[in-house]
């Protein structure tokens, strides 16, 4: 069994822990390596690390700097296959929700290629008489990135690497113990890039551990994504220690389906967000809002529609739906539909004992689709993230929108309708932070920013676009006077001839 290493230093260092975690192959069930928990005097080492290269990489200029990264965005597409059977591979997503990872973490380091722009400050002359003013973006230090286990390439080497060492700074990722593989990975080729030791770093630890990145003096912000109880936790105890903190948590995204929205083009867009990466992304969909006239022929064509996916393994690319990541995920899926069907949900599809053949052990799920969900469910109010679908039914636009702005959390919402009106009144009026109109999956290009609201985000600066490189860099300004000519031949210079 191979037990992995830490990296740090820009090389794999063997943990003393005695502890370690199953990674586990999730199409078969097999464990396929174990992770370290890498000790509190491991992590304090790796924060040193990373707090002596930022010396000298701070001064590298940021056009060597983003050199390195135009290096990594290459590797990544040299190496783009190999990635992405890695994210299959420990994670569980179908060949081309894989290759989708690590495409997003390409774009990121696309983003970061920009710093030179991204970090331009702004300058005005003559602020008073004979004084200009400049603003610079400089970088900060040592950063954490506390990694969730369901997007292993995109959020640490998409989201939080890239700008991270752009703007000049340097990081520690803690990964989760699940799906370290493909950081690691990356991490080797950031250093085959040209990246100086000691810039990026990659650790893998429990919450106890990690803990130490919330108050060490050396840690100059943190940026999480995971849920929600944990990020407000993060965020407290960071922010109350003077750390900039970017917590990306828990969703449970609605799109409002009105009566004139094209029944199989909704239902073919709903299939996709609700059941793509096996639900395991905070941009899924896991509720459907629908007007009452269409709910029964849109329940009908979501049905069909998931009926026809290909279960299998994640690395076939035949696979439609693949595992998701562990036996423990999986059976807390189980048991908020059980959950669902308690509270009087009615069960129109259920995914619950589905098999593959030739893949027994592994960790799968069918889409499962839970009808009639009312507002006092709480499958329907709280993040389960597997492939379960609820559909909630309204009289009309309003009556769906206030279910919508109701829940807690505001991530991302949608609508599905050839009504321009309605449509800008959702996009005015609704709490997400990413709406989609007639797009099931409103995530924007990297140079926009991922912008949850409410309990689905805690911070005031969001991750990629401007707002990433601002949260990467602070700001200075400096004014600047000069005496002219004329000041100083006017200016008598006494001189001392030595007496007293």
């Amino acid at each position: 069994m191979e037990k992995l290493r830490y990296y740090a230093g820009g090389s794999y260092r063997e943990s003393k822990t005695e502890k370690y975690t199953e990674v586990y192959d999730p199409s078969v069930g097999e464990i396929s390596a174990l992770a370290p928990c890498c000790t509190k005097e491991e992590v304090e080492e790796v924060i040193q690390i990373a707090k002596a290269a930022y010396v000298s990489w701070s001064q590298t200029p940021v056009m060597k700097r983003v050199q390195v990264l135009y290096n990594v965005r290459q590797l990544i597409i040299d190496h783009m296959d190999e990635l992405t059977l890695l994210v299959a591979t420990e994670h569980g997503k179908v060949w081309e929700e894989a290759k989708g990872d690590v495409l997003k973490a390409l774009e990121g380091t696309e983003l970061a290629c920009s710093a030179p722009t991204l970090m331009m400050g702004e300058s005005l002359m003559n602020t008073s008489t004979g004084f200009d003013t400049v603003l610079y973006r400089e970088s900060l230090g040592v950063f954490a990135g506390i990694v969730p286990f369901n997007f292993p390439a995109m959020i640490p080497m998409g989201w939080m690497t890239p700008l991270c060492v752009a703007a000049g700074n340097t990081i520690v990722l803690k990964v989760s113990s699940s799906t370290p593989k493909t950081a690691l990975r990356f991490a080797e080729l950031y250093k085959e890039a040209g990246m100086p030791d000691g810039v990026v770093n990659v650790v893998m630890c429990s919450r106890n551990e990690a803990e130490i990145f919330l108050t060490h003096p050396d840690i100059k912000g943190v940026t999480f994504v995971g849920t929600t109880n944990v990020g407000k936790h993060i965020y407290s105890v960071a922010a109350a220690h003077g750390k900039r903190v970017q917590a990306l948590c828990e969703a449970k995204n609605h799109a409002l389906v009105m009566s004139d929205a094209p029944i199989e083009r909704t239902a073919a867009g709903i299939i996709n967000s609700a059941f793509g990466c096996a639900g395991e992304r905070c941009m899924a969909l896991p509720v459907v809002v629908v007007e009452n006239e269409i709910a029964d022929a849109l329940v009908a064509k979501i049905v069909e529609l998931a009926r026809e996916l290909t279960i299998g393994p994640a690395y076939d690319k035949k696979s439609k739906l693949g595992p998701v990541v562990n036996e423990k995920h999986r059976e807390s899926i189980l048991k908020w539909i059980d959950k669902g069907i308690e509270e009087g949900a009615c069960v129109v599809l259920d995914g619950r004992n589905v098999t593959v053949e030739g893949y027994d052990k592994g960790f799968y799920l069918g889409p499962t689709i839970l009808d009639h969900v009312t507002c006092d469910m709480s499958v329907g109010t709280s993040e389960i993230f597997g492939p379960v679908l609820c559909i909630k039914r309204v009289k009309d636009f309003e009556e769906g929108l206030t279910i919508m702005n109701e829940n807690p959390f505001a991530n991302g919402s949608v609508i599905f309708t050839q009504n321009g009106y309605f449509a800008r009144e959702f996009a005015a009026r609704t709490d997400g932070g990413m709406v989609g109109i007639n797009v099931g999956i409103p995530v924007p290009v990297g140079v926009f920013p991922f912008t949850g609201h409410k309990n689905s985000f805690f911070g005031d600066l969001h991750c990629l676009g401007k707002d990433g490189m601002r949260f990467y860099t602070e700001s200075k300004s400096v004014t600047t006077r000069w005496f002219d000519e004329e000041e100083k031949k006017s200016t008598k210079v006494s001189t001392w001839d030595g007496t007293i």
